[in-house]
C-alpha cells in the first residue's frame, strides 16, 4: 500500500497511522508516477482536486483552465489527499481510515 500526500499535512499523518504505514510519499519532493496519477483522475474526475485549498484561490485563470493532469503535474499541492494505491490496485482519496 502506497500513500501519496503532503508530510506536514495533518489527514495524511493521521491515514499513515491508522493504515499502519511506515511512510508518506510526499507529491512535492517525489511526484507521483503518471500512470498512477492518470488512473486516480480517470476513477475521481477532477473532484481530485482541492478546489477549497490556498493553492486554488492563488492560481490565474488560465492555470484554473488546465486539464487536470497538467494542473496536478505543475502544482501537485492541489491534490485532495491522501491518495492511497491498495496492495490490489484499488484507490482511495480523502479517506484516512481503513
Amino acid at each position: 500500500m502506497r500513500l501519496y500526500g503532503l508530510k506536514n499535512c495533518d489527514k495524511c499523518r493521521l491515514a499513515k497511522k491508522n493504515y499502519g504505514l511506515s511512510a508518506i510519499i510526499d507529491v512535492r519532493e517525489d511526484p507521483i508516477n503518471d500512470d498512477i496519477l492518470a488512473r486516480a483522475i480517470a476513477e475521481f474526475g477532477d473532484s481530485i482536486v482541492n478546489r477549497a485549498s490556498t493553492t486554488w484561490r492563488g492560481l490565474t485563470e488560465a492555470e484554473r483552465g488546465m486539464d487536470t493532469f497538467s494542473l496536478l503535474r505543475a502544482h501537485p499541492a492541489l491534490m485532495k489527499r491522501p491518495l492511497i494505491v491498495h496492495d490490489n490496485g484499488e484507490m482511495t482519496v480523502g479517506k484516512i481510515a481503513p
